[in-house]
């Protein structure tokens, strides 16, 4: 089994996206065998960072992942050079503030520190060779790039944060305006798997009635949910047209064999409301977009 699964899409030039899988490479034992990319789940911490090794040498990343403490919420952070002198000491890039680019677009949740994991959902960068990591597990990630490949972001989205406005964050914080970009749906819940509640139609419906359509009932309070769909109403919204938005046919919990799932329980299938209460047994992938320096440079002239 390959350890991962190259993008669907009409990839821009000098991008690339893809998402890792359960098995191919990693030395997680049981239960986040194999390639266990999370580093705060319950698995030993030097077992991770052997599978982050070998997930950069074995794509011959052109730099180490850029990686993000995900709290479900809305928070975007760009990776860029920093204009600062102490970051120029550092090195010369980092997660970079609002003040230091003037760039359109809400003010950007981030603090410098070229290592540093900040507490975020979605990164967005243009610095050539660097690449972003969105670790998922049944939420929804999403990979953004401007389709001449100039700057690209990842997003992670659960319910919660799809439902409060991550794709739409991240697509204000970008500097490509949304009628110049486009966007892949990495692997997550699919709509015959993933049974959710009330709070969870109540977030989306009470917004927006024409989200009741990626509902589908299925005993009384309860629904199987389509997040695919809600993420292609959500982009439409933000200014992506439909025929940029590519993927949202990879189901996490139908199929455990490839993927790492919270809510998969043999053939059981549990509510949202359910999986809190398994964080400790909790293994991730991850999504990884990256930005060539060829075609930075070539751009940049």
């Amino acid at each position: 089994m390959s350890a991962w699964i190259n993008a669907d899409w009409p990839a821009p030039p000098g991008v690339r996206a893809l998402t890792t899988t359960r098995h191919g490479l990693g030395v997680s034992r049981a239960p986040f065998d194999d390639f266990n990319l999370g580093s705060r789940c319950g698995d030993h911490a030097d077992v991770v960072i052997e599978n982050r090794r070998q997930l950069e040498a074995a794509l011959q990343l052109p730099s180490p992942p850029r990686w993000l403490k995900q709290v479900h919420g809305v928070q975007v952070v760009r990776f860029a050079p920093s204009l600062s002198p102490q970051a120029k000491g550092r090195g010369g890039e980092g997660w970079v503030s609002r003040k230091e680019l003037p760039l359109p677009g809400p003010p950007l949740h981030a603090r410098e520190g070229g290592d540093a994991e900040p507490e975020a959902d979605a990164a967005i960068t243009a610095t050539p060779g660097v690449v972003l990591a969105i670790l998922t597990a049944d939420c929804l990630p999403v990979v953004f790039a401007a389709r001449d490949g100039c700057e690209i972001a990842a997003a992670h989205a659960g319910w919660r944060g799809l439902a409060a406005g991550m794709l739409e964050a991240t697509v204000a914080a970008m500097a490509t305006p949304a009628s110049r970009l486009m966007a892949w749906l990495g692997p997550a819940a699919g709509p015959h798997a993933y049974e959710v509640g009330g709070e969870v139609f109540d977030a989306f419906v009470s917004r927006d009635r024409a989200a009741e359509a990626a509902f589908l009932p299925t005993r009384p309070g309860h629904w199987n949910v389509d997040l695919f769909r809600l993420a292609r109403m959500r982009l439409a919204a933000a200014g992506i047209a439909d025929g940029h938005v590519h993927g949202g046919g990879l189901c996490t919990i139908s199929d455990p064999q490839r993927f790492f799932s919270h809510r998969w329980r043999g053939c059981r299938r549990q509510p949202e409301a359910a999986a809190s209460s398994h964080a400790s047994l909790r293994a991730f992938g991850c999504c990884l977009s990256a930005c060539s320096a060829r075609e930075a440079l070539a751009r940049s002239g």
